[in-house]
């Protein structure tokens, strides 16, 4: 990471370095972050380059004004404890107002369209957060509010996690391009299809270990697989968890049973206990610096067990801080005085 003056131009000069440094201007000022195949693998890059200079200056201390008199829309028709706290928490720092909207607050697809609320919120806000169920209502609120828009998560992708995760593998390893990464677990939700669109874009070798009944859409798996190509990606899935962990750098899971599914917990549970990211699985890596992400939170005893979750391979909780530093970058970037 690059060292700058702990000072107010922070940010700007790092905006100008990475301009420089990838010899193209990087502008995403009033872009939406709807879901990693919109951004190029420069775009992702920079943000969360981006993500390590913010983090270096919450880390000293150093309050921004990148949001000053910048108001932030938070609607949330889920809950969460990482994405809501990390808004909130990013947006105070860098001297916005952040303003949560949970579903009862808002009459957002019940007395009023998402089209009239998006041109309503609009009008108020610099910059809107979604968290819910479609993905076609985080599109439309882009679509018809004149503001950037994020995707705090919706039931095909969860971006921000993404630029977490990867942020905490280029910690780990001090890179991202040709790491070894895996999947394990329910391989058509959003995490699964997030992290494959990402691995593809950043040249990761990822794979994907389900069951066949849970593997991803095979068009969005077209898809990937063609990013892939220009960045020496791989993209496998596999049915048998130990040959897919096998020189893995990296393993991640996720729930077995996303909000909304509780109702098919049990049969998840049967179908998946043979994807539990336990210690023998771990060692079937043959790497003991193997790492363990997870989105969280977590069962424990389920998708993954105590001991995993609370040894020294697991990054959990640099992970879940990384929020954070990379949401903070992604609303700077897009909705940001810079």
């Amino acid at each position: 990471m690059h060292e700058y003056a702990n000072d107010a131009g922070l940010v700007s000069s790092y905006f100008n370095h990475l301009q420089e440094e990838f010899r193209m201007p990087i502008n995403l000022k009033g872009r939406s972050f709807l879901t990693l195949k919109d951004f190029s693998t420069r775009e992702i890059q920079y943000l969360l380059d981006l993500s390590l200079s913010l983090k270096g200056k919450k880390r000293s201390g150093i309050r921004g004004e990148c949001l000053a008199g910048k108001s932030i829309a938070l609607i949330f028709e889920k809950p969460s404890t990482r994405t809501r706290c990390a808004f909130t928490v990013a947006c105070i720092d860098e001297g916005g107002h952040p303003e949560y909207l949970g579903k009862n607050d808002i009459q957002l697809g019940h007395k009023e369209s998402v089209k009239d609320t998006a041109r309503v919120l609009g009008r108020m806000f610099d910059g809107i957060q979604y968290r819910g169920f479609k993905q076609s209502v985080v599109e439309e609120l882009a679509l018809y509010s004149g503001v950037p828009v994020w995707n705090g998560l919706t039931d095909m992708y969860h971006p921000t996690q993404i630029l977490a995760d990867f942020l905490t593998l280029k910690e780990n390893f001090g890179k991202l391009k040709g790491l070894k990464f895996v999947y394990v677990g329910d391989g058509r939700n959003n995490m699964a299809n997030s992290l494959m669109i990402g691995s593809a874009k950043m040249g990761i070798h990822f794979r994907i270990a389900a069951p066949g009944d849970l593997f991803p859409e095979k068009g969005l798996v077209e898809e990937c697989q063609a990013m892939a190509l220009e960045t020496g990606a791989t993209i496998e899935f596999f049915e048998d968890p130990v040959k897919a962990v096998k020189g893995a750098d990296a393993i991640y899971t996720d729930v077995w049973a996303s909000m909304g599914e509780e109702d098919k917990l049990a049969e998840r549970v049967a179908l998946l206990k043979p994807y539990q990211v336990n210690s023998k699985l771990m060692e079937a890596t043959g790497k003991p610096e193997c790492i363990f992400l997870h989105c969280l939170p977590a069962v424990k005893g389920n998708e993954v067990t105590e001991d995993v979750f609370e040894s020294s391979n697991s990054k959990v909780f640099e992970e879940s801080e990384n929020r954070l530093h990379t949401i903070k970058a992604v609303m700077v970037s897009t909705a940001g005085n810079i």
